[in-house]
């Protein structure tokens, strides 16, 4: 696998999303992404209990711990590098988290209106 250039939605150098616990489609703590990386986890999110509620209900349980994979779960304040579809489907619903845009992978913009992103900016001055 080729790893884009690892560039955020403000044409940055991208900055780390979160290392605890571990994010990213590498698992490299940063929403860089590639060809195949089908869902696009691009999108640097803060998140909340009601979005992770939201999450499980439509089928994506990121709060639950999955210690076979050394996974801890996805605790509210955590930083997340969610799918860019499902940021989307979220914000349809109402139920958008906030983004960190400076860690938030360019691509993402091939689904989500950089509008939209700054909207829910947790870094934008």
């Amino acid at each position: 696998m080729k790893m884009d250039e690892s560039v955020n939605v403000l044409g940055e150098p991208l900055m780390l999303c979160g290392e605890d616990p571990v994010t990213g489609f590498f698992r490299d703590g940063k929403c860089n992404t590639c060809e195949e990386d089908i869902g696009s986890h691009t999108v640097c999110i803060e998140a909340t209990q009601e979005f992770l509620e939201y999450s499980r209900f439509k089928g994506n349980d990121l709060s639950s711990p999955m210690p076979e994979f050394g996974f801890k779960g996805v605790k509210p304040g955590d930083s997340w590098c969610l799918c860019a579809g499902r940021w989307l489907q979220a914000y349809q619903d109402n139920m958008a988290p906030r983004v960190h845009l400076t860690r938030t992978h360019k691509r993402a913009l091939e689904i989500v209106p950089i509008e939209l992103l700054k909207q829910f900016a947790v870094d934008l001055n």
